[in-house]
């Protein structure tokens, strides 16, 4: 069964605007009341859990370079603790929120709650001093000198910062060895695994009611302690990089501002310190701050605003407004099919127009066109079909009429060599040395006509190969003056060159001889006895100009258009003083054109011609 596309676009309008009713009813019953949150709420189970969003969604970023992925868990922590929870970007664009549906949500509340930045924070690994205990130290001690001892190294957010699979199941190997030791020695041990890297738990004491206190093997000592394995709590190997990473950047810094500093390290970690009698100064600060966060930008998600309230809910029809939600959907649904009706019977039409002249082209109808109004996507695709047909129109014809001027160029010495071979057969015409020459002057005609059809076969299909190299264009020119000197001495027409003592640029010289040799055979063949012919190569801006002037007859105006179309000649005459194949410039133009270059010509009758050949003087390589 056949579908018109009128039928098809009904549907599917009718479809959009089905889904554009329910969608417009869902989102009508949100419900928009939502608290505004300006400070945080002071209810202790309420801050707890807000911290423990704020910590989850930190780990997150420090394990991820990007916010990709998030929403799976920003909608897991959303049910988990009943909270709304909303990231955003710092100019307010949406990154994830647990109460958005179908693209959109309640309004945020006006202020965030907090701020995510793992660069910050420090990423769960870094060996610099803690920012954000530096800035309160200072605050704190604004009067006084702030050195060293003020301020702390950032400890890790987290063990395990950046383990693969493999150091994750090392470091479990490990620390089942330590609590296996510590067991041995007698003090009980456990390993546990809830976070992402496994921790060793020994007994630090009892209490009064005989219950064990236990606490976790701290890094640093595997040095006293023969149970801890050296590598059980050491960095991961992407956190050993960053850590290189930003000791680097911070000691580039340090080292041109001018600032002494320290390198330590901690826990198989580095990090930067002031000297114990320097003071901490804003440039240490700047410094050491902009180090890690240059440091950790590609591991870690950028800086987010968290927002937290009260989770929203909705219901997506209530039972008053069915009735009303029905009939707005099937008003929208009638004028949606009224509209689609109407447009689409206007685009259908030239659509028909497009098909039913495609199928006369098919047919034979090369003169198949559309009519074209507007100026929409079908208009232009009314054009394009009007310009393909053109083309093919054209190519039509210049295909006939090159078939049958290639037919007549080859019947002519095709026809002279039976003609001698007949007669020489018959004894009319002895087989002499001056026939054999005449004959194998006929010969070099159909091979020179032969080799200039191969050459625009090969150039109609980008096989026109060229084998460039280091060439000096005067020399060339000379060359081919030297070539067609005695040519112009029989016509009795002087041929010079004007050239400079060198002009090098990257050619084939065989195809710029063969270019420039058609170009000078034309000259000479319409200079009149007592002309001349100057064969020029001139430096200009981008390259070279070579040039052939003459002082012959000249082109009137209406021939200039055509002088490269293929069998096109000014002169019709077929003779071999003036006639020609009509291929030489239509050869010469690709070989232009097949160096990055293009021929040019300017003409007026009685004046002579001159043609240039304008090539670069760096090789175009062109694109495949």
């Amino acid at each position: 069964m056949r579908r018109s596309v009128l039928v098809r676009f009904l549907g599917l309008s009718l479809a959009v605007a089905l889904g554009a009713v329910i969608a417009t009813a869902v989102l009508a019953t949100y419900s928009t009341s939502e608290k505004l949150q300006g400070e945080i709420d002071a209810n202790t189970g309420q801050l707890q859990v807000d911290g423990e969003v704020f910590n989850t969604l930190s780990e997150y970023a420090a394990d991820h370079p990007t916010w990709a992925g998030v929403d799976k868990e920003v909608h897991r922590l959303a049910d988990q603790f009943g909270r709304r929870v909303a990231l955003t970007e710092p100019d307010g664009t949406v990154i994830a929120d647990s109460a958005r549906m179908l693209g959109a949500g309640p309004e945020l509340p006006s202020v965030p709650a907090a701020t995510i930045d793992a660069r910050a924070q420090g990423g769960g690994f870094s060996g610099t001093m803690s920012v954000y205990g530096l800035r309160k130290a200072v605050a704190a001690n604004a009067t006084q000198k702030i050195t060293a001892a003020a301020v702390a190294p950032l400890p890790p957010l987290y063990f395990g910062w950046g383990l693969t699979d493999d150091e994750r199941r090392e470091r479990e190997q490990l620390a089942d060895q330590a609590a296996a030791c510590y067991r041995a020695e007698g003090k009980p041990a456990s390993v546990a695994r809830t976070g992402a890297t496994p921790q060793v738990m020994i007994e630090s004491s009892k209490s009064a009611e005989g219950v064990s206190v236990m606490q976790f093997a701290k890094p640093g000592q595997e040095a006293t302690d023969k149970c801890v394995p050296a590598g059980l709590n050491a960095p991961s190997a992407k956190a050993k990089v960053v850590n290189d990473d930003e000791v680097r950047r911070a000691t580039e810094c340090l080292g041109k501002a001018g600032q002494t500093y320290k390198v330590a390290t901690e826990g198989g970690l580095r990090m930067v310190l002031p000297n114990d009698k320097t003071e901490v100064t804003d440039s240490f600060v700047a410094c050491t701050t902009e180090a890690r966060s240059q440091a950790l930008t590609p591991y870690v998600a950028p800086e987010a605003k968290l927002y937290l309230g009260a989770k929203s809910t909705f219901n997506v029809f209530s039972g008053e407004g069915m009735l009303r939600t029905a009939a707005t959907a099937l008003g929208v649904l009638l004028i949606a099919a009224l509209v689609m009706i109407f447009a689409g019977r206007r685009l259908v039409r030239p659509i028909v127009a497009l098909t039913g002249a495609a199928q006369r082209m098919r047919n034979g109808d090369h003169a198949a066109r559309v009519p074209v109004t507007g100026k929409d996507e079908v208009a232009r695709l009314g054009h394009a079909f009007n310009a393909m047909a053109e083309s093919i129109q054209q190519h039509d014809h210049q295909r006939k009429a090159m078939v049958s001027d290639v037919a007549h160029e080859l019947r002519t010495p095709l026809a002279n060599i039976k003609g001698y071979l007949v007669a020489s057969e018959d004894g009319v015409v002895p087989l002499d040395r001056e026939l054999v020459t005449s004959l194998l002057e006929e010969t070099g005609l159909l091979e020179h006509l032969v080799a200039d059809l191969q050459d625009l076969a090969l150039a109609d299909a980008g096989m026109l190969r060229l084998h460039r190299a280091p060439r000096d264009l005067s020399e060339l020119a000379q060359q081919v003056v030297s070539a067609h000197r005695p040519a112009a001495e029989t016509a009795g027409v002087s041929l010079t060159a004007a050239v400079p003592d060198s002009a090098p640029a990257s050619v084939d010289s065989a195809r710029i001889r063969q270019a420039l040799g058609n170009l000078v055979s034309n000259a000479i063949r319409f200079t009149p006895t007592g002309g001349q012919v100057v064969l020029g190569v001139r430096r200009v801006a981008d390259g070279y100009n070579l040039t052939v002037t003459d002082n012959g007859t000249g082109i009137a105006d209406e021939h200039l258009p055509h002088l490269f179309d293929r069998f096109y000649r000014a002169e019709q005459s077929r003779n071999r003083t003036t006639g020609g194949s009509g291929l030489g410039l239509a050869i010469t133009k690709h070989l232009a054109e097949a160096h990055g270059g293009r021929i040019t010509v300017t003409s007026s009758p009685g004046n002579g011609s001159v043609f240039t050949i304008w090539v670069p003087a760096h090789p175009v390589i062109a694109r495949e």
